[in-house]
């Protein structure tokens, strides 16, 4: 009795959470941005509930507004759900302009830009997929091998499983490879309008960088109120963690 309670009242939520995205989606449409942006974020911070659609619809508000740091943020956020939309990382890429830092990424070479070139094809989760196929494929290949009786189709079932054993490691290798990225991977979005990254983790620690609204940073460790971040050109050093926000 109290599991169909609690599936009807998830049912409810996720029907009531619909149909305020579609009024926030209306809002949006006729332009009142401030409005559907309140909607957008009670969806999420009452309902508990999230998407891309919901995060991108949410950065485009942002974006209307002007407002460059929750913009990014939230395109950040889609890609996070849905990594690789092409239309999410358009519209990031306008309001990567707002910005007033030009921070240079610096590119990997050799072997291991090969390797995440790869793995990067697919988030995890369809790594995991694809893995599954070729399982279940492999297994039909052994059956077919199994119980075959003519010598030239065990030659081709035994060829196909090797094929299909050598494709099975390489997926669940780069799934592995891309859940392991995504798990130390520690995106985040300055949102003080300016906010000053030092040697140390305390005031008294010399300046390293000034960054602005909307910079993003990756975060390597936290002491107490201090964060240490990497840019995308390799710099590092140490930001209060109050002028920046995760976005996972």
């Amino acid at each position: 009795m109290k599991n169909i309670l609690y599936l009807f009242l998830l049912i409810s939520q996720v029907f009531f959470a619909q149909g305020r995205f579609e009024s926030a989606n209306a809002l949006y449409q006729k332009g009142k941005y401030e409005e559907a942006v309140q909607v957008y974020e009670n969806i999420i911070k009452e309902d508990k509930l999230e998407s891309a659609e919901l995060y991108f619809n949410l950065a485009n508000s942002y974006y209307k507004l002007n407002k460059v740091a929750p913009s990014i943020y939230n395109y950040e956020k889609a890609l996070v759900l849905k990594p690789n939309d092409s239309e999410t990382l358009n519209n990031l890429k306008f309001a990567k302009k707002l910005t007033i830092d030009e921070i240079k990424e610096v590119p990997k070479v050799g072997f291991a830009k090969l390797i995440q070139n790869f793995t990067s094809i697919y988030d995890y989760n369809t790594w995991a997929k694809i893995s599954v196929g070729i399982a279940f494929v492999f297994l039909l290949a052994f059956i077919g091998y199994y119980f075959s009786q003519l010598t030239l189709l065990k030659r081709i079932y035994f060829i196909g499983m090797f094929i299909l054993l050598i494709a099975l490691v390489l997926t669940v290798s780069a799934g592995m490879s891309e859940k392991s990225h995504f798990d130390n991977d520690r995106p985040a979005i300055v949102f003080s309008e300016m906010s000053e990254v030092r040697s140390e983790p305390q005031k008294a620690g010399s300046a390293v960088i000034l960054l602005h609204e909307g910079a993003k940073v990756y975060v390597l460790e936290t002491v107490g109120s201090w964060k240490k971040i990497e840019l995308t050109d390799g710099t590092e050093g140490w930001i209060d963690s109050s002028t920046i926000k995760e976005v996972k």
